[in-house]
C-alpha cells in the first residue's frame, strides 16, 4: 500500500514538473532592446529587437553592423578598400577586363538586370555617369549655394550614351563582372540600403533572432512579430516629405509583419536652383530629377525588391506606376503626391492606421 502510494507521488511530481516546464515556456519573458550606429551606407541604422537577455541582442546587433559594413564596401562606388573589389573595382576596370567579385555583388547586379525591364528601365544601375554629373553640381551648390547651377543639357545627354544596361555582363561561372563601354559607371545606390538590409535580417533569423526591426536609413524591414505580449503587428511610420517643417514625422503607419516599407522622395539629398528642389532621384529618360510626387512607398516582404520598385514608380506616372504595382504578387504601394493629396493600393486598406488598421488583430 505505502509503495502504491510512493508511486503515486512520484507521478504526481513529475506531472507538476511537466506542467511547470510547459508553463515556462509558455510564460517565456522577451525584453525589448534597441541600438543605433552610423557607419554603414552613410546613413544611421536603427535594430530594435524582443529577446530574452540584453547579451542575446547585443550578439545580433554586432553581426548586423559589422555585416552591413562588410555590404557597404563591396557596394560603395567611390572608395576603394585593400583586399576587396567592390563596384569602384569594377568601374576602374570599364572596359579593361572582368572583375572577380564577391556573390553578394553578383546578386545584386543580376538582380538590378533582372528587373530593368518590368520597370521601364526607371531603375538602372548603369547610370552612373548620369549620376556623376549630378553629383558635381550638388557638391558645388553645397560650397556656393548662391551660384548653384543645373548641369548643362549637353553635359547630361554624353554621360547618358554610356548608360547601357546590356553592356553590364555578370559571368556567374567565373564570379565576374564586365562594362563593356570603357565610359560606364554602375551606381547601386537606389538599392544597395534596401537590398543590404534584406540579406542581413535573412542571415539574422537563421542564427535564432526572431522578433525584430532593422531600418537602414529609413528602408524598414520586419521580422516576426513584436513579443511584447501586447500587439499583434509592427507599426511603421510612412515619413512626411515635410517632416522638418511641420515637426510631424509620419503622414500614415502601415501594420505588418515580416514585411519592408521602403520609400523613395525628393527631401534627401538635394539642392536649390531658383527656389527649385533639385534631388538626387534622376529619370534616365529626361536626365532630371523626378516631380511626379513627393515620395513613394513599397510595402512588400523583400525589402531590396522594395527598394527598387520604390525607385521606379517614383519616377514613373501614378498610372503607370499604379499598373505596375498592381501586376506584381504581394506588392502594395503608397503615394504621396505634390498637393499632399495620398494614393495607395486596395490592399493597404487593412493596414494602413488612417483606414482603422491598429498593431492588434482585435
Amino acid at each position: 500500500m505505502k509503495k502504491t502510494v510512493k508511486l503515486i507521488l512520484i507521478s504526481a511530481m513529475l506531472l507538476s514538473l511537466s506542467l511547470g516546464a510547459l508553463g515556462c515556456e509558455e510564460e517565456t519573458e522577451y525584453e525589448r532592446f534597441s541600438y543605433r550606429y552610423f557607419d554603414t551606407f552613410d546613413t544611421v541604422t536603427d535594430v530594435v529587437g524582443f529577446t530574452e537577455t540584453e547579451e542575446e541582442f547585443d550578439e545580433y546587433t554586432e553581426y548586423i553592423e559589422t555585416r552591413m559594413q562588410e555590404l557597404h564596401k563591396f557596394y560603395d562606388r567611390f572608395r576603394d578598400y585593400e583586399g576587396i573589389n567592390n563596384i569602384k573595382t569594377i568601374n576602374d576596370n570599364a572596359g579593361i577586363e572582368p572583375v572577380e567579385v564577391a556573390p553578394e555583388i553578383l546578386d545584386i547586379i543580376q538582380f538590378s538586370k533582372d528587373w530593368y525591364e518590368p520597370t521601364q528601365g526607371k531603375m538602372n544601375i548603369a547610370i552612373g555617369p548620369v549620376t556623376r554629373v549630378w553629383d558635381k553640381y550638388r557638391e558645388e551648390a553645397e560650397l556656393d549655394p548662391e551660384n548653384a547651377q543645373i548641369p548643362p543639357r549637353e553635359e547630361l545627354e554624353a554621360a547618358a550614351e554610356h548608360t547601357d544596361i546590356n553592356k553590364v555582363v555578370v559571368d556567374h561561372e567565373a564570379g565576374t563582372v564586365f562594362l563593356e563601354d570603357p565610359n560606364m559607371l554602375l551606381d547601386v545606390g537606389a538599392i544597395a540600403k534596401g537590398y543590404a538590409a534584406e540579406v542581413v535580417v535573412q542571415e539574422v533569423q537563421e542564427l535564432g533572432f526572431t522578433s525584430g526591426i532593422v531600418s537602414a536609413g529609413g528602408n524598414v524591414r520586419t521580422f516576426g512579430k513584436p513579443l511584447d505580449g501586447v500587439r499583434d503587428r509592427w507599426g511603421v511610420g510612412i515619413q512626411d516629405p515635410d517632416a522638418f517643417i511641420f515637426e510631424r514625422e509620419s503622414v500614415d503607419t502601415v501594420f505588418l509583419n515580416d514585411g519592408s516599407v521602403v520609400a523613395s522622395g525628393d527631401y534627401q539629398r538635394y539642392y536649390i536652383v531658383d527656389g527649385e528642389v533639385m534631388h538626387h532621384l534622376i529619370d534616365p529618360d529626361t536626365l532630371m530629377p523626378g516631380n511626379y510626387f513627393r515620395s513613394a512607398s513599397i510595402i512588400t516582404e523583400d525589402s531590396g525588391l522594395a527598394d527598387f520598385i520604390s525607385t521606379a514608380i517614383f519616377l514613373l506616372p501614378f498610372d503607370e506606376g499604379l499598373a505596375l504595382v498592381e501586376s506584381l504578387d504581394g506588392v502594395e504601394g503608397f503615394w504621396i503626391m505634390n498637393d499632399g493629396e495620398i494614393e495607395f493600393t486596395d490592399g493597404l486598406e487593412d493596414k494602413l492606421l488612417s483606414q482603422g488598421a491598429s498593431g492588434t488583430d482585435n
